[in-house]
């Protein structure tokens, strides 16, 4: 429809995609990347820093704005609340007016915080140079990756920092697990999604177990997810047991997948794609909402059908269902 070719997606792991861009479906066309600097804050008398950096879940990271430092107070106040929306506490920053006069030449509130090694150890590793800003974010590692990835988004946008119209590419080698709350582990994606190691290389360590997950991501947007899916029922028992799935509940909630895989499952996998995401896409739309036929509202109602509607008493007995009516104060 658009005459637009594109050549092979390239591929990205998921840890280099948090690591340099903090999302996991990042917009390529923009060239800023994130630059951890963890060790750098680690021995600073910066609190605000070296707590992030001493946290095994914390972090530290920097984003160099090329040619940014003529960026005025007030649009660096709009940026420091505009992260904030991801709970970042506020929005470090150093302006490298003129590298080669050293201390005097960097403009920032906490510049006279860091000693001179590290100042001159972030200005090379970050590869500054006269007139550049640099971003800094500190606080859980979560935190940093969804504050600076959204800001590194913005400034793309705000500042014109595209470098190409379309840029494409797949994001694999997803973790299997995540911790939760109580201590416990989740899947990703969800329990059926195959490994790329062994039972025993899982069972001996699940937090760094990579899924053959993968998703199709096109100017920051995930236009698709899928897997390759378990097919064996030693690796399924095994990812079950893992989740802290008992086998009696593994029986009851899923024996007939296990029986199943026990007498022989090709490999097998697939993608779920998002069409009405690539047409937001292709016709420059800022909502997926202004390209499908009947969007619903925040409340889940359809102004277009006048969705949801009154439900007859014979249906609602037909499915054994009773609405409880609100008491009215009178």
């Amino acid at each position: 429809v658009m005459d637009v070719k594109f050549d092979r997606f390239p591929k990205m792991p998921y840890a280099e995609a948090m690591k340099d861009y903090g999302s996991d479906k990042p917009d390529l066309r923009i060239p800023l990347k994130l630059v951890d600097v963890n060790d750098l804050m680690s021995t600073v008398e910066f609190k605000v820093f070296n707590g992030p950096a001493n946290d095994p879940e914390g972090r530290v990271a920097a984003l160099k704005v090329t040619g940014g430092s003529k960026l005025s107070r007030k649009e660096i106040d709009g940026y420091t609340k505009f992260v904030s929306i991801y709970g970042a506490k506020g929005l470090a920053w150093v302006k490298v007016n003129d590298r080669a006069a050293g201390l005097e030449g960097l403009q920032s509130p906490i510049v006279k915080f860091l000693p001179l090694e590290v100042r001159a150890a972030l200005l090379d590793r970050l590869d500054a140079k006269d007139g550049d800003l640099i971003f800094f974010g500190a606080d859980s590692e979560k935190i940093v990756n969804e504050a600076l990835g959204a800001l590194r988004c913005k400034l793309g946008e705000d500042l014109n920092l595209m470098t190409c119209e379309w840029a494409p590419l797949w994001v694999v080698d997803f973790p299997m697990f995540e911790t939760t709350s109580d201590g416990g582990i989740t899947a990703i994606h969800h329990p059926f999604t195959a490994p790329s190691c062994t039972p025993e290389e899982l069972q001996a360590s699940p937090l760094t177990g990579l899924s053959r997950a993968y998703d199709m991501v096109l100017n920051g947007t995930e236009l698709g997810g899928g897997s390759i899916r378990i097919h064996q029922q030693d690796m399924q028992t095994k990812v079950f047991e893992l989740l802290n799935i008992a086998p009696e509940e593994q029986q009851e909630k899923f024996g007939f997948l296990l029986d199943a895989l026990k007498y022989g499952c090709p490999p097998h996998g697939g993608l779920a794609f998002g069409l009405d995401r690539l047409v937001m896409l292709m016709t420059g739309s800022n909502s997926i909402r202004e390209v499908i036929a009947f969007p619903k509202t925040q409340s889940a109602a359809c102004v277009m059908t006048q969705a949801p509607g009154i439900v007859a008493t014979k249906q609602l007995r037909e499915l054994n269902i009773k609405l409880r009516e609100k008491v009215t104060a009178e």
